[in-house]
């Protein structure tokens, strides 16, 4: 498998903990959404099939990105930094 480009990294405050988990990858970023994330809901869902998706280079990197940032909004995620896009 090839490692994907996923951009420049997200950095979210993890809502149970209080620190700040860096995505800098699309890998780290799947891994997280099956291994460790703390809410079974639509948005975690659709993100994994849009990074499933755009790992297979069926669809674009911006799209899981978009799905990731709103699932970790979805699960009470917040941007570390006040300047990061919501839909980064």
């Amino acid at each position: 498998m090839i490692e994907i480009n996923w951009g420049k990294p997200l950095h979210y405050v993890v809502a149970e903990t209080g620190d700040v988990q860096k995505f800098s990858t699309i890998e780290q970023a799947r891994y997280w959404l099956r291994k460790k994330w703390p809410v079974m809901d639509a948005a975690r869902d659709d993100a994994l099939i849009k990074i499933d998706a755009t790992m297979e280079c069926l669809a674009p990197v911006g799209a899981a990105r978009q799905a990731f940032s709103a699932a970790a909004r979805s699960a009470g995620f917040r941007p570390a930094d006040p300047v990061q896009r919501l839909d980064s």
